[in-house]
């Protein structure tokens, strides 16, 4: 049974050219909203022509991005957040869609404690390890603003872009119809390695959650 969902609509929408570091360049209208449970500034990136693939019998790609400020803007080695958001924005411009740019920092646990939970994992936790030591839960992220902006947006079915099933079961759970979750690629770094590994157990684990396929 899907949760009941708080209704988000539409603040402002601009057109906004993006460029990346290694050249790539696209076109992306932007999406505020008002209404969003959390009271922080979401955002929504309308890639490519997101009705091209609903007119085609088909359904836009979605990839659900939460902020990371060290990957996504300085290039942090230690996660692969950076290259998972430059794949996605290129992915979804070419086949119609939007990336929804979540303000959930470290798994939902904010900028400074994401780096107090570096530091424990210099010690020789893992990344969900570090998040239990400092007293959160391994994963605090909430997708019902995810399914809110989807919604103010008026997109029906969607294919989910993640490696995390967690992410479409959530979605599934809040009324989003996702017909296929499409796996993300794989940026394996001599710095990241033991974290991709624990993300990889991890999604192990949270696969034999049911979801709407």
């Amino acid at each position: 049974m899907s949760e009941s969902l708080p209704v988000a609509t539409i603040r402002t929408q601009v057109t906004v050219p993006l460029r990346f570091p290694d050249g790539y360049t696209t076109t992306a209208r932007l999406f505020t909203f008002d209404g969003l449970v959390d009271g922080r500034e979401h955002l929504a990136f309308g890639l490519g022509d997101p009705g091209a693939a609903e007119r085609a019998g088909d359904v836009p790609l979605v990839r659900p991005h939460s902020e990371c400020l060290t990957g996504d803007v300085f290039g942090s080695q230690r996660c692969d957040c950076g290259p998972q958001l430059r794949e996605a924005v290129q992915r979804i411009a070419d086949v119609g869609g939007y990336l929804l740019y979540l303000r959930q920092e470290g798994r939902g646990i904010g900028l400074y404690a994401k780096l107090d939970a570096y530091a424990l994992q210099d010690a020789g936790l893992d990344t969900f390890e570090a998040n239990v030591a400092l007293g959160h839960a391994e994963d605090e992220r909430d997708y019902t603003v995810a399914a809110q902006m989807l919604a103010a947006l008026g997109v029906g079915p969607i294919a989910v872009l993640s490696n995390n099933p967690e992410k479409t079961e959530q979605l599934g759970r809040l009324g989003i119809t996702v017909t296929e979750q499409v796996p993300t690629g794989v940026f394996l770094s001599p710095a990241n390695a033991d974290y991709l590994a624990a993300k990889a157990s991890r999604a192990a684990r949270a696969a034999d959650l049911p979801f709407v396929r």
